[in-house]
């Protein structure tokens, strides 16, 4: 589970922001607690705002420590600088991250500092006390090599201080099977978001054959798509997926997963209509529960921007009481999403919300909880609605 998140310098906000999970002592229990020997931390976090205040930014340091971590590697051009963007009127300053999470029962600690695309020191904690202490120390040298120091994590010191500037030493170390590398590969892994370093990735059609596949791989998430599905009342009685066969142009045939929505009138006539033919709402949802329910089945943080977009409000507490109740997130999963639906306001309580705005080019993000004079039992959707809280247009 991730505790918190600090990041500064990072799109549009400038100053050091925090992203914390943590409940604290006061309130009161509620299903959306986990409960840790020394802790609690929320399952979900909602963040508000008017459009552009920085609310996709808010949340993207989760996506991209997850790719940063797993995938620069491999996955990065050698050649390119590391894809993110320092707050503008900053753009020659330091990048700082740092993100705390349990994993196996310790409490970790991943912190990266970048410059220019260019990692300038990666650390790697764990609290072995009241204190961390370090796994790994990588440091940028002025003559453009690092220095390293690891303590029961051995990665060879000669690769580690001549690793290119643009990748993560853990996503290296798993390239190359040192198996004290995997636990934290698997735990960024199961950071699933819908975020980019653009910015949120928008539906495209192409995604619905993607999540078929994904769901007839898995089906236990598939059967509970289906369910899903029909009891967000969208006219389906079914969703089948079929494997065709397809030409491909140097004449090698390969497979695709094609979904279609089964409809079933009163009378018992039914048909099939492929899930390109059906409505937008039908077809986001479709790649939407991909996303949420492989987050509940395994474990990990769903980072969802927009997460209302073309779904009725009403489906909304649907999907927080899956994670909220214990037989549904069985793993104590997480989910942190962006919204333009001021009436989840009303599902949630004060220290599970944050709120946006942007004031002179710099946006700034607060949780409700730290809103002086703001109780428990006020009502958190009219005072927002009103103006109260901030975070609304300006017209």
């Amino acid at each position: 589970m991730i505790s918190s998140l600090r990041f500064s310098n990072f799109y549009s906000f400038a100053e050091e922001t925090r992203l914390d999970f943590s409940v604290g002592k006061k309130p009161t229990p509620s299903g959306f607690d986990i409960d840790l020997p020394e802790t609690r931390l929320n399952k979900v976090i909602a963040v508000v705002g008017a459009n552009g205040s920085g609310k996709t930014q808010l949340i993207k340091p989760l996506a991209f420590l997850s790719w940063f971590i797993c995938d620069s590697f491999l996955q990065g051009d050698p050649d390119q600088d590391i894809a993110y963007q320092p707050h503008r009127l900053h753009a020659d300053k330091d990048t700082s991250l740092e993100i705390d999470f349990f994993l196996q029962g310790i409490e970790h600690r991943y912190q990266l500092v970048l410059n220019a695309g260019q990692v300038i020191s990666e650390v790697l904690l764990n609290r072995t006390s009241t204190q961390f202490s370090y796994l790994f120390r990588r440091e940028r040298t002025a003559a453009e090599g690092f220095t390293f120091k690891q303590k029961g994590f051995p990665f060879p010191k000669a690769q580690a201080q001549s690793l290119r500037a643009n990748c993560s030493l853990l996503a290296a170390a798993h390239s190359y099977d040192i198996k004290e590398a995997r636990p934290f590969i698997e735990y960024f892994r199961r950071i699933i978001s819908n975020v980019a370093s653009h910015g949120r990735r928008h539906f495209q059609r192409g995604a619905l054959v993607n999540a078929a596949e994904l769901y007839e791989r898995a089906p236990a998430i598939k059967s509970r798509m289906v369910e899903a599905m029909r009891e967000f009342d969208l006219g389906l009685s079914d969703v089948v997926i079929r494997q065709l066969e397809v030409a491909a142009p140097e004449g090698k045939d390969s497979t695709v997963y094609m979904p279609f929505g089964v409809h079933q009138s009163q009378d018992g006539n039914a048909f099939e209509l492929s899930l390109f033919e059906e409505s937008s709402g039908t077809q986001s949802a479709f790649v939407l529960l991909e996303r949420l329910l492989t987050t509940l089945e395994q474990g990990g943080m769903a980072v969802i921007d927009e997460i209302d977009n073309d779904l009725h409000p009403h489906l909304m507490p649907r999907i927080l009481d899956w994670f909220r109740f214990e037989h549904s997130n069985p793993h104590q999963a997480q989910l942190i999403f962006t919204c333009h639906t001021p009436e989840v306001l009303n599902r949630l309580q004060k220290h599970q919300v944050y709120l946006c705005e942007k004031q002179d080019q710099c946006s700034t993000a607060w949780r409700l909880d730290e809103v002086v004079g703001l109780r428990a039992d006020d009502n958190l959707y009219a005072k927002y609605m009103a103006g109260a809280l901030g975070a609304v247009p300006d017209l």
